[in-house]
């Protein structure tokens, strides 16, 4: 009932008054279950103690600031960012996964995949970090992280060291290859049954993984990694986007305090970077007045920060478009009910 629900399926029921809005906000019941719900309910600031604080919280993360020191500027606890993070986080993942469902009708495109290596806790503790980039509009179509495990030169300090750790907490997986094979199944479901041209490096695993799941589909181009990395450089665009990875997130940097402690919270910081590169960033210093999702036709104008952190995306193709002020819009183009939402 509540996935497809009917017209007026709701009557009034008073309201209140939230100590993060100006403006008493109206309930409504449901004539169905006898729940209670608001506009409220369906923000992404549902229940948030500091809702003000969310867009601070969310500028300083994806601008290379820790947990920490974030806290101290906004006036929250450490323990507090972390909540916050974790559910923005978990927002901008969804919202990514919504919006990017897939991709519009056009002509053959060119994308690129690449991965960047960084660790987590100790350098022992490699982590790779897969990106996938369209070539035009520089949008970041998937991101993942996965542990991996590449075994020291035996008889070495780092080996000894490695062997400890292990010892302890067991042999490390090394779950690189699935990532991948997610990635490029990801790839192949926003293809939506288009050809596309992929332009990878030159490794093997690459090609090995595109005959297994997009055969005939993809063509694919592959380009020495040590070939300058200059602008006339085929994989320039994901280089690039690798370090605005690394420049504006502060768990990659090396040498650094921000380093994450495990690779599913660096997943987390990521898909944050990946909503703000593709809905709110700028797509170039030069084009500030298109997004990389509006070139990819994939929204119809730049994005508000507000709008970004508006509502919840629990509900995919029924989700609230952030765009909508009036709740009416529903990701998927369904009709919403404006008074229910």
């Amino acid at each position: 009932m509540h996935v497809q629900p009917q017209p007026r399926f709701f009557v009034r029921n008073g309201s209140y008054r939230p100590r993060c809005r100006t403006k008493p906000v109206p309930r409504f019941l449901c004539r169905h279950c006898g729940r209670n719900f608001s506009r409220q309910t369906f923000r992404l600031d549902y229940r948030d103690r500091r809702p003000e604080s969310n867009p601070r919280v969310f500028e300083l993360l994806v601008s290379g600031v820790g947990l920490r020191q974030t806290g101290r500027v906004v006036g929250l606890s450490v323990r507090g960012v972390q909540h916050k993070f974790r559910k923005l986080a978990r927002a901008m993942r969804q919202l990514n996964r919504n919006l990017l469902r897939r991709l519009p009708r056009s002509g053959q495109r060119t994308f690129l995949l690449d991965e960047l290596e960084t660790f987590e806790q100790s350098s022992i503790l490699p982590v790779s970090v897969p990106v996938l980039v369209e070539r035009s509009s520089l949008a970041i179509l998937g991101v993942d992280t996965a542990p991996i495990r590449r075994a020291a030169r035996r008889g070495s300090a780092r080996q000894r060291w490695l062997s400890r750790h292990e010892l302890v907490h067991g042999r490390r997986r090394d779950r690189s290859k699935a990532s991948l094979r997610r990635m490029l199944a990801r790839f192949r479901r926003l293809l939506g049954g288009q050809s596309a041209h992929l332009i990878t490096d030159e490794k093997a695993l690459y090609a090995a993984l595109l005959r297994d799941l997009a055969p005939g589909q993809v063509t694919h181009e592959t380009v020495s990694s040590r070939r300058i990395r200059t602008v006339s450089n085929p994989l320039f665009p994901v280089n690039l986007t690798d370090a605005m990875l690394r420049d504006n997130n502060g768990r990659l940097r090396r040498r650094s305090w921000l380093v994450s402690k495990t690779w599913r919270q660096l997943r987390n910081q990521l898909e944050l970077f990946a909503a703000y590169r593709n809905w709110l960033r700028p797509r170039t210093n030069v084009d500030r007045h298109r997004t990389s999702g509006v070139v990819l036709g994939l929204a119809e104008r730049p994005f508000a920060l507000g709008e970004l952190l508006a509502w919840r995306q629990d509900w995919r193709e029924r989700s609230i478009h952030p765009t909508s002020q009036d709740a009416a819009r529903a990701i998927g183009r369904l009709p919403v009910a404006a008074d229910a939402a």
